[in-house]
């Protein structure tokens, strides 16, 4: 069937087409009802990673590492008065009731031991905050600060802040247990600050961490939305100057929006942060084919064609370019497939699926829409076709200098490629207008660090972790880790026993060493474990067979390759010191440390295939190599220019780099492929190629600078995200399409009037 043919049997039925159509939207529509949304920050990760299945072993060994932390500030400096350790006890007591809890740490319930006699004592560090005398507060602090468990952790080495860390076993399905957590914590925390005014606290953590990425998927679904279909409608209509063809392209867009968010709901989909953009992508997106079919209706309607008439002419010049542009930005971002992080798997199905919803409803919904809507041309005006006939000379005219100075701004941007550090920091995924943000940092710069490396330590047989050989080596490690200027905290077994042998020595300072007698050094273990109270034992710390225990290294805040590079002269220490003592590192932070790097390999894969199906495709559309290599040149350097500008400007990307080219690269050669199509058509009608030049401006030239407008601030809108991938990837595709229309404008012409030349001559 011909285009002419189809657009007659489109028109024909127009009242049929626009029925079925709605048929099917609403039927698709109907699953988004079964739409989840995730606060599991492990949704990032596949199940089978690495990275991922090594901590869940390190937490079925040790307990899970579901953490809340809460820094207690008084205002007045420091942490050692009655007011302020009474605080922390009562909210230590309080802290027990919180849902699914399984362990409180404090600075008040710190099980401080001495020795008296011939006996070992074991209490709480402070037992009654009121009744305590100045002279037992200076005790307090002197005892505080220097134990190794607790200053820089759960007291700031200064005094001047205290904390309480609440540990959690989370249910399978952890999302509803988290919001009751966070909701429980803050209400605690709203009571004391109403009981002690003068002390401010702070609450942060991994639970905290997932409420906070929860609200930042919701903020992102209701708040981006409307942001960007806010602007699509007002581009559209000042660029369209019409507002029944606005009117239509919204219908449109709401097809589609609509069926690619009911399509994920038949699919199960769960949302989360890193996905939860996919509707606005979709929305963005698809308003290219709906711009250019009611943008060459409105243009032949203004040279006289009739409605029907013209309808068909739109239909007739931009089938075949949209048919090419769906399916290059489909194969952008099907190639996120081969990411490591699920999210994104599911982002670049769903707005493949999304894209080819835009191509079929814009080819027949869209069209019958037009057909019945009192649409009126748009009448011929000197400003817009004049200029876009005016740049076309200009292009012509001065080529050469164009093409001089691509090259010379080209070189100067990617220059500054070689800046980008790819890395990631999980504690700053969420922008400071999250409260979680600003107490993570406050915590971060007052308290103690939130990124921890976890070492399983092995002492090689049953019972083996109180063997002075084995106790040796732990201590060594710990002491080792001291020494980095990344760790501002060490928390090893090895402390513990040092002051057990001071403890049954009569707390002489000689005797904070390793135990020389195994013997000896069991029978402490034992009698300091009986001395526990209930909820405070050592099961987090050491395993069941007392063959590992684990030591923790908390760092300052690192990037994520300088985490992995830390670990790295760790394992080079255990492998000349202590071989066979640990192996790599695990925890919350050295897995999120290796997502992006992972990613980026699994990226770099599908980014190549994609680029090369697109070029083959370009190759066999063009029906040349020669050209179809050419048109790849506008496609690739955009990218590269973004990266460049990015590394002068920001000089760190994380996730969203690792999939941005994937995705402009579907996006921007849409921009080419019109523009090729109409020199082309010029070309075959006789023109020679500055004359098809012109005539490509005349004709696709507006329509792409409202695409290319409309593009990017839809992307510039994930600007206003809270989260990090989202605001960063939104920024890294809006330059980059701008880039794109700058070198299908101003380096492709030049370029396809230099080879046609070659060719003629």
């Amino acid at each position: 069937m011909s285009l002419n043919r189809y657009a007659a049997f489109i028109l024909r039925f127009r009242w049929l087409v626009i029925g079925l159509a709605g048929l099917v939207m609403l039927a698709i529509t109907a699953g988004a009802g079964f739409i989840g949304v995730t606060n599991d920050y492990r949704s990032l990760f596949d199940a089978d990673n690495p990275q991922l299945a090594a901590f869940n072993a390190f937490e079925n060994t040790y307990g899970a590492s579901n953490t809340a932390l809460i820094a207690v500030a008084p205002r007045n400096g420091t942490v050692f008065t009655r007011e302020a350790l009474g605080a922390i006890q009562e909210l230590t007591d309080a802290a027990w009731e919180t849902p699914h809890n399984t362990r409180v740490d404090s600075l008040t319930n710190y099980s401080h031991s001495e020795g008296q006699e011939d006996e070992l004592v074991v209490e709480p560090l402070v037992d009654d905050a009121a009744a305590l005398e100045d002279a037992d507060l200076a005790r307090l602090r002197k005892i505080a600060l220097a134990a190794p468990a607790i200053a820089g952790r759960l007291v700031s080495r200064d005094g001047k802040v205290g904390g309480l860390a609440i540990n959690f076993a989370l249910p399978e399905n952890p999302d509803a247990a988290v919001v009751e957590i966070t909701d429980y914590l803050e209400g605690l925390l709203d009571k004391a600050r109403a009981s002690h005014p003068d002390i401010d606290y702070y609450l942060t953590g991994d639970v905290p961490l997932n409420r906070a990425f929860a609200d930042a998927t919701k903020d992102d679904l209701e708040t981006l939305a409307p942001i960007v279909f806010l602007i699509i409608v007002l581009a559209a209509a000042v660029l369209l100057r019409s507002v029944i063809g606005t009117v239509a392209i919204v219908a449109a867009l709401g097809f589609v929006v609509n069926s690619t968010v009911g399509f994920a709901g038949w699919l199960g989909t769960v949302f989360n942060p890193a996905n939860s953009g996919v509707p606005i992508i979709v929305t963005t997106i698809a308003v290219a084919h709906s711009v250019h079919i009611v943008s060459a209706t409105l243009s032949a309607m203004g040279r006289g064609l009739d409605r029907n008439a013209a309808i068909t002419e739109a239909i007739r010049v931009n089938a075949w370019p949209i048919f090419l542009t769906s399916l290059t930005t489909a194969i952008g971002f099907l190639s996120l497939n081969s990411s490591d992080s699920p999210p994104f798997r599911i982002l670049g199905s769903l707005v493949a699926f999304g894209v080819l919803c835009a191509f079929v409803y814009s080819l027949t919904f869209l069209p019958a829409l037009l057909s019945i809507l009192p649409l009126r041309g748009r009448a011929p005006r000197s400003d817009r076709p004049a200029f876009f006939e005016r740049f076309g000379n200009f292009v012509v005219a001065k080529r050469t200098i164009l093409l001089w100075c691509s090259a010379i701004v080209a070189v100067a941007l990617v220059t500054g490629i070689p800046r980008i550090e790819l890395t990631d920091n999980w504690t700053r995924y969420l922008s400071e207008r999250y409260q979680f943000r600003r107490d993570t940092d406050f915590v971060i710069a007052n308290l103690t660090g939130m990124e921890m490396l976890e070492y399983s330590l092995k002492s090689g047989r049953e019972g083996g972790i109180t063997d002075p050989p084995y106790l040796r080596k732990v201590d060594a490690f710990a002491e080792w880790f001291r020494k980095q200027p990344e760790a501002s905290h060490v928390q090893a077994f090895s402390d513990i026993m040092k002051r057990l042998n001071k403890n049954m020595h009569s707390d002489d300072p000689a005797f904070y060493r390793i135990p020389d007698d195994p013997d000896l050094s069991a029978q402490y273990l034992v009698l300091y474990e009986l001395s526990l109270p209930f909820g405070r034992d050592l099961n987090n710390r050491i395993d069941i067979a007392k063959s590992t225990t684990r030591m923790t290294v908390v760092m300052r805040s690192l990037t994520s390759a300088q985490q992995r590079a830390l670990d790295a002269r760790a394992q080079a220490w255990i492998g000349e010191n202590a071989p066979g003592l640990a192996g790599e590192a695990t925890g919350v932070t050295i897995v999120f440390a290796h997502l992006s790097q992972r990613n980026i390999e699994s990226m770099l894969t599908g980014t190549i295939i994609a680029m090369a199906l697109i070029s083959l495709i370009l190759i066999f559309v063009f029906r040349s190599i020669r050209l179809g290599l050419v048109s790849l040149l506008p496609n690739f350097i955009p990218a590269a220019l973004a990266f460049g500008l990015w590394g002068y400007l920001v000089g760190r990307v994380g996730l969203a780099g690792s999939v941005m080219t994937a995705i402009a690269f579907g996006i921007v050669v849409d921009d080419t492929i019109h523009f090729l199509t109409k020199y082309l058509k010029a070309r075959r009608e006789g023109h020679g190629a500055p004359d098809a030049v012109r005539s490509a401006f005349r004709t696709v030239g507006h329509a792409l600078w409202t695409t290319t407008a409309v593009l990017c601030l839809g992307f510039l809108a994930f600007a206003a995200s809270g989260f990090e991938i989202s605001w960063s990837l939104g920024i890294l595709v809006s330059v980059t399409i701008a880039f794109a229309l700058l070198a299908d404008f101003l380096l492709l012409p030049p370029l396809l009037m230099a080879i046609d030349r070659t060719k003629e001559r």
